[in-house]
Formats: C-alpha cells, structure tokens, sequence
C-alpha cells in the first residue's frame, strides 16, 4: 500500500468572508476543525500538513499543534500548493487535497478517493461525487456535475465506498442533456445518472508536477473548473461514491449555520 500525505491547502485572503480560516466555531479555528477532521481519515499515514501563505495561518496551525509549510505567494490554485508540498515529500506516492473550508467533511470521503487512486494505477487523479437527488441542483451553476462512465456500483447506498467510476466530463451545466424528456426524471435511475462533483482529490506525484507546468486548457478556461486541464490532456480521473456534501463555509451566513451546530453538538462557541 502506498504512503498517503494528506494537505490542506491555506490561504488567507478570502472574497466573500474575510479571512474565514481563522474565523472560529466552538472555541477552535474553521481551520483547526477541518485539520482534525481530516486527522481522522485511516489513509493519513504521513499525517496531515498545512499548505499556508501567510504567517498568521502559520501561528494558527502552530497553536493546536500541526505541522505547516509556507507556500509562494504566486501559487495560483490549491492544486499547485499540494504541488510545491509533494517536493518536498519525495518519497511519497500520492498526495490528498483536502479544502481548509470543509471543517465538517467526512473522513470515510477522504479514505474512499485515496482507496479509489491506490487501487487503480492507470489513473492520475481520484476525486469524489455523491448523486444528485434534487432537482434544483441539475440547473444550479455552483454545483458541478460529473459525466460519469464506467460506474460500478458495491452498494445500493449512498455512502463511501459504494462504487467507483471514471469521469468523462465536469460541466456547470446539466450533463448528460436529456433530449428526449427531463432530466430530473432519471434523479431515481440506478445506477445514478446525475453526479455532484464534490472539491477531493488524490493524486499520483508524477501528476501534480505535470500540473504545475502545464497551461490551462480551452475547456477550463470556459468552464472555470481547472480538473478540465487533466481531461483535455488524456489524464485519467477515477471517482469515488460519497455520501452527501457536508457544507464549506464561504459566506457569513455559512459561518452562522456551522456555529449553530455547533453549540447544538454541545459546545460552547467563542
């Protein structure tokens, strides 16, 4: 079995929620929620570090006892940070990218992608889907979905570890098209038609540093989604069944939610 090196991409500056990593939920940081979460995966045999840029993030990470690396400041994705990280572990197979905003992902999630990339040493990259059971997600622009093929199914479930495919397309728009009758008709199909891609990933070495040299392609370049670099250029992405999304934190109204199940788990927020 490969050796697994978990990294949580951190960047400070943030658009819509000013510095929301160390925003703070129940006495810890969204960062140091989302570190010890993702702790708890069984692939997390190298641990888990913290890709940061700036020192702030730094002391944060120091004060609950994680182990963190100071990334350029020019980086310009997550991906590329996991990139300059993986050199720095040059014994290490394979890397899983774990979002600092997701303080509530699942650590079964973690360990299906990186159990989905180990077992198949064709592909380049393994991320992660849940089914689409709502409508309204087959039209919502911030919910991209996953043209599936492939698709082996373990379990009628819908949870981690159920089945695997590998991805031919991701759009922000409702993919497949059904030309014949409406898409939110097949939400029940088996195996599922519709995919959420959910922001996981695991990746082979040789990968990130091919992705950190090559330019982005037409397709991402429209579609804004930088997986669409690794199909244009004949990359294999498998993709592992997960249970439903948990939700990030990028508005203030996020932070409120997060903050409320919080103190509905019992915990004092500060």
């Amino acid at each position: 079995m490969p050796e697994f090196q978990i990294v949580l991409p951190a960047r400070l500056a943030s658009s819509r929620l000013s510095e929301k990593l160390l925003q703070r939920a129940g006495g810890k940081s969204v960062l140091q929620h989302t570190y010890e979460a993702a702790s708890r995966a069984r692939c997390g045999t190298a641990g888990v570090v913290v890709a940061v840029d700036d020192q702030r993030l730094a002391d944060e990470v120091d004060s609950f006892g994680g182990r963190w690396f100071m990334t350029p400041t020019d980086c310009a994705s997550g991906t590329d940070r996991v990139a300059w990280v993986a050199r720095q572990f040059p014994q290490t197979e394979i890397f899983i990218n774990v979002q600092s905003d997701e303080p509530e992902i699942d650590p079964d999630a973690i360990d299906a992608v990186a159990d989905a990339l180990a077992a198949d040493p064709t592909a380049d990259i393994a991320t992660a889907g849940t089914p689409i059971h709502q409508a309204p997600y087959l039209t919502d622009p911030n919910v991209v979905k996953i043209v599936m093929a492939d698709f082996v199914e373990n379990s009628p479930a819908d949870g981690c570890g159920a089945g695997r495919g590998r991805a031919v397309y991701f759009s922000r728009a409702c993919v497949p098209a059904d030309r014949d009758g409406d898409p939110a008709d097949r939400l029940t199909d088996r195996p599922p038609v519709y995919w959420h891609h959910l922001g996981l990933y695991a990746y082979r070495r040789d990968f990130l540093q091919w992705f950190a040299n090559a330019p982005p392609g037409t397709l991402e370049k429209i579609e804004k989604l930088e997986q669409l670099r690794a199909l244009e250029a004949g990359k294999k992405i498998v993709v592992a069944r997960v249970g439903p999304a948990q939700p990030g934190i990028d508005t203030a109204d996020d932070l409120r939610q997060f903050q409320a199940r919080i103190r509905a788990a019992g915990q004092s927020p500060r």
